[in-house]
């Protein structure tokens, strides 16, 4: 299987076999407590940090406080951060103390973004919470850990001899998925069906029990 490191995509797991990023800096919890994230405060937010409504940046800003906001589907547990803070000691309530920070490697920068998954795939379980870098002015993580849902890291190998280690999941029960979901447009399937697998983008980051 051929892919792009810097791509979510998604795949069956019999597929996982042989075959820039956004430095948005946290705020300090303190700091990151005193200013609004909510949709009901939006016109606040804006004034906060200086924006116009119906902007570009307005636009984005809202939909990801509305990601935050969105109720959790059956089996997930969810939330986001804004402070390095918050991050740890969130992660450490819903996984406990004995845990590991993962993510996406590249052993070198290369104009080449397609890689062929090479051997060595290592199942990391299922006691995982991933956390996805949103588009905010400042660091914003949604995390969430769903049942039934395994984390590996993906030995990759690009065509001009660049190593790298990507992060994918694996979700064995998709029923609770929206049937216009794009995994099941892509892959021909329904809810429910196979299990279903994707990388995780490059700003990714997954915490695992040790």
């Amino acid at each position: 299987m051929v892919s792009s490191i810097h791509e979510t995509i998604y795949f069956f797991p019999r597929d996982l076999r042989t075959a820039a990023s956004d430095r948005t800096p946290f705020l300090p919890d303190r700091v990151a407590k005193s200013i609004p994230f909510s949709s009901s405060k939006f016109p606040e937010i804006l004034n906060h940090f200086s924006l116009k409504p119906q902007t570009r940046e307005a636009e984005i800003m809202k939909r990801t406080i509305g990601v935050c906001e969105r109720e959790a589907i059956n089996g997930e547990q969810m939330f986001c951060v804004r402070s390095l803070e918050s991050f740890i000691d969130l992660s450490i309530a819903t996984l406990g103390k004995e845990i590991q920070l993962l993510s996406n490697q590249l052993s070198k920068e290369t104009n080449n973004p397609l890689f062929t998954i090479a051997r060595g795939m290592q199942d990391m379980g299922e006691n995982e919470l991933i956390c996805h870098k949103e588009r905010y002015p400042r660091a914003v993580f949604f995390c969430h850990s769903i049942n039934k849902t395994t984390l590996y890291k993906v030995p990759l190998l690009g065509r001009d001899g660049t190593k790298a280690n990507a992060l994918a999941v694996c979700h064995k029960d998709t029923s609770a998925w929206s049937p216009k979901h794009i995994a099941f447009q892509i892959l021909e399937v329904k809810p429910g069906t196979v299990p279903i697998c994707h990388f995780l983008a490059k700003d990714t980051l997954a915490w695992v029990s040790n």
